[in-house]
């Protein structure tokens, strides 16, 4: 201490040390809390990755520096404890309190200054001393960096898990016996799994679409619940209706097949697309079903793959049945377009006979090509128009 400091009195010295002992208290009181934060919590339970690793690890070193500027700080105040309980202060006892009170007496970091930056006499490390008021600084700017991460890292996994914790529950009390309750289960999971491991990767927008979703199929979860109660309800009326759509599908591949005969032999197209007809083994695992005790998830997981293949079998019959109905669609048109032409005096004329000739003649063509009866029956209705001034 040089010759100008101001050795610290007596009186002085008490008030120091009793701030002292109010801050030291106060930042314990604080670090408590702060080692009981939500999201300190979580991260120690369940190491984090991705972007909440990035963005915790420079925290998580501003907290480790802060648990050691405490320790520090509780060593400098021991000292001084140390000190002032002897019977006497002399004035060297003073000059020791006062460095421990108000200078920088301890060492923390000691780094060698490479020898192409000494000079020749300087010095060949630099050496880092704090104080009280170092310290206390030190941690004051540390702190807020530290408890924002934490507070972001909460605040995602608060809102989540409030979200999708009664998701959980409800779908634990329905079952997942089903392809649909079993993958609604793996989503939370998974999205349990990532606000655990990751929550700072989760944007806001994300979190209210997956919550969204995920609250839209529990509820699709519930209504299906309440289905396979009415099932075990009615289970003879289910069955029945459900035997019903099997006799439907039988029909809808009984009437593709005919129509696929008339297309073929009727009509150019390429290959149509053929399923197999499997009624009869819908029939055969609903008989099975029916005959065991009530089971309405296979029941309904029956009705599901059931109504699927009757929704391919319907599709499939309208195409087929389409390329038909566009053959009768092409005949009335042609039918209509001679009568208009016969209403306006031009259906002698040699071009415009010459012209329904053609179009009827591709109609009747067997495979009919539509799409050149289509072009004819088009040139045929312009010559009309051309031939009585009209438009076409």
């Amino acid at each position: 201490m040089s010759e100008n400091s101001h050795i610290l009195s007596v009186a002085e010295i008490d008030r120091d040390i009793a701030e002292r002992e109010r801050e030291i208290d106060a930042i314990a009181a604080t670090l408590y809390d702060l080692d009981k934060h939500p999201g300190l919590i979580l991260l120690r339970r369940f190491p984090p990755t991705g972007v909440t690793e990035t963005r915790w690890a420079p925290a998580r070193d501003a907290m480790d520096l802060l648990w050691e500027d405490f320790g520090r700080l509780r060593t400098l105040l021991e000292q001084a404890h140390t000190v002032r309980m002897r019977r006497r202060l002399e004035a060297l006892d003073r000059e020791e309190l006062t460095a421990l009170l108000r200078g920088q007496p301890m060492e923390v970091a000691r780094t060698a200054i490479p020898l192409a930056q000494r000079s020749l006499i300087g010095p060949g490390e630099v050496i880092v001393r704090v104080g009280f008021a170092e310290l206390v600084t030190r941690m004051r700017e540390g702190f807020p960096r530290i408890v924002e991460v934490l507070d972001a890292v909460d605040a995602v996994n608060g809102r989540v898990m409030s979200e999708i914790t009664p998701l959980r529950t409800e779908l634990d009390r329905i079952g997942t016996g089903l392809p649909e309750l079993r993958a609604l289960s793996d989503d939370l999971d998974e999205l349990s799994t990532r606000v655990a491991g990751d929550p700072l990767s989760l944007p806001v927008a994300e979190i209210d679409r997956r919550i969204a979703e995920l609250g839209a199929r529990m509820r699709e979860a519930a209504g299906l619940r309440a289905e396979l109660a009415a099932m075990v309800a009615d289970w003879d009326g289910a069955v029945s209706r459900i035997r019903t759509q099997v006799e439907t599908l039988r029909k809808t591949y009984e009437r593709t097949h005919l129509a696929r005969i008339a297309v073929e032999r009727t009509i150019l197209t390429s290959q149509l697309p053929e399923h197999a007809d499997d009624s009869a083994l819908f029939g055969s695992e609903l008989t099975a079903l029916d005959a065991t005790p009530p089971d309405p998830s296979a029941l309904w997981d029956l009705r599901r793959r059931l109504t699927a293949a009757l929704a391919a079998a319907v599709e499939a019959e309208q195409l087929v049945q389409g390329l038909l109905d566009r053959r009768a669609e092409l005949r009335g048109r042609l039918s209509a377009y001679r009568a208009k032409a016969a209403r306006l005096g031009v259906s002698e004329d040699r071009e415009v006979l010459a012209s329904s000739r053609i179009a009827a003649g591709l109609l009747t063509r067997k495979p009919c090509d539509l799409a050149a009866v289509t072009r004819a029956i088009t040139d045929y209705r312009q010559l009309i128009a051309q031939k009585t001034g009209r438009r076409p």
